[in-house]
């Protein structure tokens, strides 16, 4: 099985997300100069709630190119970084991060932190066996990158800024000595039913407002991930024990974590567990070292409450040893993923890309509640 992915760079990575990312120049960020407007009311690496839609253009009676084609939009100075590929009809979490992008060239530099950013997206229609696409080809099925743009228009759905940060003592080098690591995830949620979506993104910047289509959603693509209520598969984990005290062995994080004190399946339908996937040191996206950071905070917090199991993603964490039979088993297509399972070994809740201490702290409580 090959490496774990995140969206393709061509479609998802610079695009989805997860549930989305992103990246942006914005002045005052990480030091450097830049054309992009910032939140005026947000803190640099802090918590921030969504800014209202109204500071976005509307989309009534527009299409989703005009939206990103009407007069004061431009082509977004920024490298869009989604964090998740994995959709569902109902509610959808989206998360993405920000990053100054260098140049014509793909290099991608600081972090943004403080950017006001909101999604948008058309259904990808329908088209019958037969008939003619656009480029008259009969039979052709025309690239969602086209399909949609003629569509209405759906939106806006601004971010909210959520930290990454934790308390000094469950801070980890992996965390606080990576220059490139994130120290926020921007989120919103979006209303998908049956079928494929193209979104877009919005960001204020100065001069404007930048604009960059994302690759499309496909909802339900990966059915077989664990969704609530659905009852968790049951696989080993690795512990301190089972791998003669050797913790490099059990994960990446430097120092090691100490989220495997229990095997995984002698705890499962008798205790809650949050299981986190993720590799902090080969994760392909700034988060995953974050997460786990956050993750331990958790663990301090809910001591005795509930079972916190971090799973590294490669064998031998290497990832030319390919991917853990223990992630194939849950059928991820990406990382990080945190899962809350409940006494019954039912899913509470299931998420996919970065999350900060407030989340992690609402699944713990869910699945100990329950």
């Amino acid at each position: 099985m090959p490496p774990m992915r995140r969206p393709p760079l061509a479609l998802g990575l610079a695009c989805l997300c997860l549930l989305a990312a992103g990246s942006l120049v914005v002045a005052g960020c990480g030091g450097s100069d830049s054309t992009s407007q910032v939140n005026p009311d947000a803190e640099t690496g802090k918590s921030h709630p969504a800014p209202p839609p109204s500071n976005f253009p509307s989309a009534t009676g527009k299409t989703l190119r005009q939206l990103i084609n009407q007069d004061g939009t431009h082509p977004a100075d920024v490298k869009i970084n989604p964090e998740a590929q994995a959709f569902y009809p109902g509610t959808n979490r989206y998360p993405f991060t920000i990053v100054e992008k260098l140049g014509s060239s793909d290099k991608t530099g600081a972090e943004v932190t403080d950017a006001e950013a909101a999604i948008y997206f058309a259904k990808v229609p329908t088209i019958k066996p037969g008939a003619k696409s656009k480029a008259g080809n009969k039979g052709m099925v025309p690239r969602a990158q086209s399909q949609a743009l003629d569509q209405p228009a759906i939106g806006p759905f601004p971010a909210r800024i959520e930290s990454l940060a934790t308390d000094p003592p469950f801070q980890s080098r992996t965390t606080t000595e990576d220059p490139d690591v994130a120290s926020v995830v921007y989120s919103t949620e979006l209303h998908l039913g049956e079928g494929e979506y193209r979104p877009a993104i919005l960001v204020k910047e100065k001069g404007g407002v930048g604009a960059k289509l994302l690759p499309s959603i496909k909802v339900g693509e990966y059915a077989k991930i664990p969704r609530p209520e659905d009852k968790a598969p049951l696989i080993e984990t690795p512990t301190a024990t089972s791998v003669g005290g050797d913790l490099a062995k059990l994960t990446t994080r430097i120092p090691p974590d100490t989220q495997n004190k229990v095997n995984y399946a002698d705890v499962l339908g008798k205790e809650p567990i949050l299981l986190l996937f993720a590799t902090p040191q080969f994760c392909q996206s700034r988060v995953c070292g974050p997460v786990v950071d956050v993750a331990q905070q958790a663990q301090h917090e809910f001591e005795g409450e509930a079972n916190f199991i971090h799973m590294e993603i490669y064998n031998e964490n290497d990832p030319s040893q390919g991917v853990r039979r223990q992630v194939r088993q849950f059928h991820l297509p990406s990382e990080p993923w945190l899962l809350a399972i409940n006494r019954e070994g039912v899913v509470s809740a299931a998420g996919e890309g970065a999350c900060g201490t407030k989340l992690m702290d609402k699944s713990g409580e869910k699945v100990v509640g329950e």
